[in-house]
């Protein structure tokens, strides 16, 4: 039989308890190279950073729960999006959403370039790709939502200008997780993750995916990852594997609180406008219906003046004032000094990120708890 996605966050199809001892638990094969049985023969690993079986076994769950052909786990989300870029070289050239992770930006506008890639910046959610595309153009990459103007792009019709100019379709699908979208279904080539956030799950490690839709992107960049050594190590692999199994309670319980945190933002005086694809007048809300199965746990939104965000910063005590999300934790991130603090000021005032704009992760707490938390904060 076919499991449903919170089946597959805990079981493999197919799998069984370790056969030596019955282990539920898949275990954490330590070790940095493996001995071979005689000459010519192998156990089908050889030395850690180009094969592992923890590793292995996170990244056949990742590549079920995507539905992709393949997936590579990586030490990073940003070393999986390097990686990903070294399939691209001097005089090649790529779209981009406008409004992307701002590592994702420092990456493109430093490495990139200097590597001869040219990207060119536009919001994906507006379509009108093709007036962009030129002769030399690669491939369209993109966030939905993005980070963290919370833009929607609808990817069956990006996917479609892609397909008919042979260019690779690279969607970042951080913040809503395989359980709630699946890109590759949707058109896309190439999927890349943070893994330290939704997958998970609980801000104690740090891992990147690439999620790829068949054999011949595969093999290019397997070849990528075991040559640049950016490989995820065993016992991250396995944290990755213990936080991949509650994604669905997860998602399901901070989906919930952030809804109710968005419904009760409007309400703020202090709160000029709250950016959440589940709030039905959000511009990409029909969009997110059609090709995901919810709207996830994240939000944005801007306070009156630059005065008010710090006295929310500084003020919360239950939510944390911190970089990152996908975690347990409810964060709270400040974008123009935390992720997109290398973004050029142009391409911030642009996106509409200002020294008002606060980004939440809504984690899993007690909904009236976050929210007595906020409002001491807000008004205290």
């Amino acid at each position: 039989m076919e499991l449903h996605v919170e089946s597959r966050c805990i079981h493999l199809e197919g799998d069984r308890p370790e056969k030596r001892f019955g282990a539920v638990s898949f275990p954490i094969y330590q070790t940095a190279t493996f001995a071979h049985p005689g000459f010519g023969q192998s156990t089908g690993y050889d030395y850690t950073r180009m094969q592992n079986p923890t590793r292995e076994q996170l990244e056949r769950t990742v590549a079920a729960l995507e539905k992709g052909y393949d997936c590579i786990a990586f030490s990073s989300g940003m070393a999986a999006i390097a990686t990903v870029m070294e399939l691209f070289g001097p005089g090649d050239h790529l779209i981009a959403d406008a409004d992307l992770y701002g590592g994702t930006v420092r990456l493109f506008d430093t490495v990139s370039r200097k590597n001869g890639v040219e990207v060119t910046y536009t919001d994906c959610s507006k379509g009108a790709l093709e007036p962009l595309i030129r002769d030399n153009t690669k491939a369209i990459y993109l966030e939905t939502p993005t980070n963290p103007m919370m833009h929607v792009a609808d990817l069956a019709v990006v996917a479609q200008t892609a397909k008919a100019h042979n260019l690779l379709l690279i969607v970042d699908n951080t913040f809503l997780s395989p359980y709630l979208q699946n890109p590759l279904t949707l058109g896309a080539d190439i999927v890349v993750h943070s893994g330290t956030k939704y997958l998970a799950g609980h801000n104690d490690t740090i891992a990147g995916f690439a999620i790829v839709k068949d054999k011949e992107l595969s093999e290019k960049l397997r070849f990528l990852f075991k040559t640049t050594g950016a490989g995820l190590s065993p016992f991250d692999s396995w944290l990755v594997l213990r936080g991949i199994q509650t994604l669905a309670v997860r998602m399901d319980r901070a989906q919930e609180n952030a809804g109710r945190l968005a419904d009760w933002l409007l309400k703020q005086e202090p709160v000029t406008r709250v950016l959440y694809p589940g709030l039905p007048d959000h511009p990409g809300h029909a969009i997110m219906k059609k090709q995901a199965r919810g709207f996830g746990a994240m939000l944005t939104f801007d306070v009156k003046d630059r005065e008010t965000a710090l006295k929310l910063l500084e003020g919360v005590r239950l939510v944390r004032f911190a970089e990152s999300l996908g975690g347990t934790e409810t964060l709270l991130t400040y974008p123009i000094t935390q992720t997109h603090a290398d973004v050029p000021k142009d391409v911030l005032a642009a996106n509409g990120i200002t020294d008002r704009t606060l980004r939440l992760s809504v984690g899993i707490e007690n909904f009236e708890d976050l929210r007595a938390d906020l409002q001491e904060a807000l008004y205290g």
